[in-house]
């Protein structure tokens, strides 16, 4: 059993960043990939970044590309988003969630592909 805990939500002005963070409960932390989605109000939830289990490989949106870093931290089971110059189009409640059975080296962008997903944390970004 995996459980997933988001962390680092709230509300900033447009430029400002935000730090998530997803930590992990199980043993299993380096044997997935783990992802971050965004549910805007009213939208469907949208793949935002990706990261492999060995950290080596990263996928984002193409929305968030240039703003949007993502890394793990394995000994502290965590996997961490920076947003960097938000934007009010960036806003919504943030998932993280894993994928168990993506291929080596592969982040998939479907939400369909997660296995585990945490509760969610809210993002706001005014202008």
């Amino acid at each position: 059993q995996v459980q997933l805990v988001e962390s680092g939500g709230g509300s900033v002005q447009a430029g400002e960043s935000l730090r998530l963070s997803c930590a992990e409960s199980g043993r299993i932390f380096n044997r997935h990939v783990t992802g971050w989605f965004r549910r805007a109000p009213g939208k469907e939830r949208v793949f935002v970044a990706g990261i492999t289990n060995n950290g080596q490989t990263t996928q984002f949106a193409e929305s968030v590309k240039g703003r949007f870093t993502i890394s793990r931290d394995n000994a502290k089971k965590t996997v961490y988003l920076q947003m960097n110059n938000l934007r009010p189009e960036d806003a919504g409640a943030y998932y993280c969630a894993a994928d168990f059975r993506a291929r080596a080296f592969i982040v998939r962008e479907l939400e369909s592909a997660y296995d585990y997903w945490g509760q969610g944390t809210q993002v706001t970004v005014s202008s």
